[in-house]
């Protein structure tokens, strides 16, 4: 039985500490509209979307306003683009059909435009690998992500390379906004066939027709809850933060199931995910300073991140029986106000928030660049993050916006969700020899498990 304490406590975390469901996020396997024909194509994929997201905002607001759990984004992800378009010779029309597909719905991202490359590359894979700058500069809701890498393949060396001159272009070809592009591209090292998240969502090819996932966040409630545990030693405090993750999970769960009832889809997972805004009040690097940190960043911060990613997913999946997604503590630079500050400060560096990724349930995320930061620099950062990823069997992965113009010491303003963010430097010795090897970086030993 629910207790009135409970739904007041839920209430507050709702009203005062910014719990929210940041997306309801539906997945449309589109392999069944696979066709060589490119406009026969991209009128199945438009057709199939629309049809089948035809009530997903709808729904998603009609649980807002009857539950009053604020619902922050509705989102589609697809199959993988590069899987049904081996037979059209241009990609961006595909992109184009899907960005339509997205404002008729009105969904706020479609994500998806995505290449699974960790071993090799199709020629259908390098196509839509290439046409992601034009793709993301020509359209408004579409987000892209490329695996590069895995714990089980290795990593791709001739597709990081790629990658980084892809994240260039897209720099340059929305130069006029600040290389927004790059906010909306995202490059992994085993990525999961089940998130919901932008800008790496995608629907996987292990996912059945359809399913709809959602993604809780609430930073806040935890800082909330380490407040009145303040000085008290560790084991308390991953308790606290068990307790509080377990809490948010439930409302999660209570959304999605209500969400495939209404929507007649299979329900997918609950990601609990500590994703943090530019608001004050719902900031990671606040719940890590609560621990007793000064600031962000200061030694000591890698050690409570990992107490928190841990606590959280033990307390989600005891919440729920589908916790998936990626599930964890984000720390995306430029979203983030207690990361923005340390990074002005000083205290957060680029190296530092590599060490954290090792870690935390993503990776470099939401980092702003010089604009003149080579390629080659770009490409050596992703194969950096994707060795963590690959030697930890974990996710990790790399988005970063080398921005048109700016230097260290300026600031970029990106707005709404993706906040803004210093410009960070990057390491200033080369790295072209390495990334121009090309071939694949081997497997680690512990792949093989068979």
């Amino acid at each position: 039985m629910v207790t009135t304490s409970e739904i007041l406590s839920t209430l507050k975390m709702i009203d005062r500490q910014k719990l929210d469901v940041r997306t309801i996020t539906m997945g449309i396997s589109l392999l069944g509209c696979v066709s060589d024909d490119e406009d026969r194509l991209c009128q199945k994929v438009y057709d199939h979307i629309t049809h089948t997201a035809r009530d997903l905002v709808r729904v998603g607001e009609d649980i807002e306003r009857e539950f009053g759990v604020p619902i922050v984004n509705k989102r589609i992800s697809i199959t993988p683009a590069a899987l049904i378009s081996g037979g059209i010779k241009n990609p961006v029309k595909l992109a184009l059909a899907l960005d339509r597909a997205a404002r008729e719905t009105g969904v706020n991202f479609i994500g998806g435009y995505s290449a699974l490359v960790q071993k090799g590359m199709t020629e259908a894979d390098k196509r839509l690998m290439l046409s992601i700058p034009e793709a993301l500069a020509a359209t408004d809701f579409l987000c892209s992500s490329v695996n590069i890498g895995s714990t089980r393949a290795g990593i791709d060396m001739d597709a990081v390379r790629m990658m980084g001159e892809i994240v260039k272009e897209a720099a340059d070809r929305t130069a006029d906004r600040d290389g927004l592009g790059c906010a909306k591209l995202v490059v992994f090292c085993n990525a999961v066939e089940d998130n919901p998240f932008m800008a790496g969502a995608f629907h996987g090819p292990g996912e059945g027709d359809c399913a709809v996932s959602v993604g809780v966040s609430g930073p806040g409630v935890v800082k909330s809850a380490l407040e009145s545990v303040r000085g008290e030693p560790f084991d308390t405090v991953a308790e606290t933060i068990k307790r509080t993750a377990f809490r948010i999970t439930r409302i999660g769960q209570l959304v999605a199931r209500e969400a495939s009832r209404r929507l007649n889809v299979p329900f997918g997972i609950v990601d609990l995910s500590l994703a943090p805004t530019p608001a004050v009040g719902d900031s990671v690097a606040a719940i890590l300073e609560e621990m007793g940190l000064e600031c962000c960043g200061t030694h000591g911060t890698t050690a409570a991140l990992a107490l928190l990613n841990d606590a959280v997913k033990k307390g989600g999946v005891m919440a729920s029986s589908h916790v998936g997604g990626l599930s964890g503590a984000f720390i995306p630079v430029s979203e983030d106000v207690g990361m923005i500050e340390a990074a002005e400060r000083g205290a957060l560096t680029l190296d530092k928030l590599e060490a954290m990724t090792c870690v935390c349930s993503v990776g470099l995320d939401m980092i702003a660049v010089p604009g003149d930061t080579s390629a080659e620099t770009i490409s050596a950062i992703i194969a950096d993050e994707a060795a963590i990823g690959m030697v930890n069997n974990k996710t990790t992965a790399v988005r970063v916006i080398p921005v048109p113009g700016k230097k260290v010491g300026d600031t970029v303003e990106f707005g709404g969700l993706l906040g803004h963010a210093p410009i960070m430097p990057v390491h200033p010795f080369g790295s072209e020899l390495f990334v121009r090897r090309g071939g694949r970086i081997p497997a680690p030993l512990h792949s093989l498990r068979n």
